[in-house]
């Protein structure tokens, strides 16, 4: 713009005006895509002290229907041990049939958890799941909108889920199932490098027999108090890998976000994904702007997330986003409206105007618009 503009026209501080034009307009801000590293350093969640005292919870779906008319698969995983148990279900499974499997899979094997984390799958959020957990003092952690980051320990074992699913049934997709349970051992008896072990030694204290390993298998006894002592031990011991391994995972993607902070009051602009085409106002998703806003900040839950103000034609959305999917709002005077310079009807006056003309037809001599 700057490089045209000089061309045909100068002035005194041309270039810093121009900037300023584009840099508050309107328009613009909405349109243009921000090029620079996202918004936000990484915050890992802090190490649970026992096991199954944090789990994680999400579901694959999209998955052909298996015999038992199953077609989506239910991943919780301990964020200790990272044990992981994959149950069948259906799509159409409702909240209280998710809390049937997980009494039946889940509870009866470790017990109730102290702290859930999930997605906002409508089943997750239903009041149902939340009034039961509240019953039962479970906490229950959501990640922000349209943020699936928040849960990447569960997103990670999904795909190593997937994997290992093409690998057994590549050719008869609809046996998945059958092979699910297989899947679920092999997942937990392989060496994790967070953990420097597998998920069946954390979680137990040995590793697992296995038919080509069962010579392999320690075959010592522990009794009294040394079994307390050395499973203290190893806890200390996972959690002193994990954070190790949190720390280095930190610091990796740190070198590509950028600390940014917002103020309480303050606007920013919401980010919308192309793909998301059920908020794009009614136009082309493809050509639909980058953001929409800008909306004001009313709460700020942590350092990446915030709580902005949506007006009613946003209320089915959660209104809680990552600072990755906020962009900061540049004031300007020409966006504020004049209220003295518009006119206004007496209270309780309608005036019916002509929009546009959206056809003409003629009937005999009179032109019927």
């Amino acid at each position: 713009m700057l490089a045209d503009l000089k061309q045909q026209y100068f002035w005194k501080g041309m270039k810093k005006d121009v900037v300023e034009f584009v840099t508050h307009c309107l328009e613009c801000q909405r349109v243009k895509a921000e090029h620079m590293h996202p918004a936000g350093l990484l915050y890992p969640h802090s190490i649970p002290q026992y096991k199954w005292q944090v789990i994680m919870m999400d579901f694959v779906q999209g998955l052909p229907m298996s015999r038992n008319k199953h077609d989506i698969i239910l991943v919780v995983v301990d964020k200790l041990t990272k044990v992981a148990h994959f149950i069948a279900g259906n799509l159409k499974d409702d909240a209280p049939v998710l809390a049937r499997r997980f009494v039946h899979e889940i509870f009866r094997l470790h017990g109730i958890p102290e702290l859930i984390i999930s997605d906002r799958d409508p089943r997750m959020t239903s009041r149902f799941w939340q009034m039961l957990n509240a019953a039962l003092g479970t906490k229950l952690n959501f990640s922000s909108a349209y943020h699936p980051e928040t849960d990447g320990q569960t997103e990670r074992v999904n795909q190593v889920l997937e994997d290992m699913l093409r690998m057994y049934c590549m050719d008869q997709q609809y046996k998945w199932e059958e092979y699910l349970p297989l899947v679920e051992f092999s997942y937990n008896n392989t060496y994790h490098a967070s953990l420097k072990m597998a998920p069946f030694e954390a979680l137990y204290g040995r590793k697992c027999r296995t038919p080509v390993s069962w010579d392999n298998v320690e075959d010592r006894e522990v009794i009294g108090p040394e079994i307390l002592m050395e499973m203290e031990q190893q806890i200390k011991m996972i959690r002193e890998h994990l954070k190790e391994a949190a720390n280095r995972q930190k610091s990796y993607a740190d070198l590509k976000r950028v600390d940014r902070h917002y103020k309480l009051g303050e606007k920013v602009f919401l980010q919308v994904k192309p793909k998301k085409s059920s908020i794009t106002f009614g136009k082309a998703a493809k050509l639909s702007p980058r953001y929409v806003g800008p909306f004001e900040i009313v709460e700020i839950i942590n350092p990446v997330a915030y709580r902005l103000a949506l007006p009613p034609a946003l209320s089915q959305m959660h209104d809680v986003f990552h600072i990755s999917l906020l962009k900061k709002y540049v004031t300007d005077l020409s966006h504020v409206l004049n209220w003295n310079s518009l006119q206004v009807q007496d209270p309780g006056i309608i005036v019916v105007k002509p929009i546009r003309v959206l056809g003409t037809r003629q009937l005999y001599n009179t032109l019927i618009l």
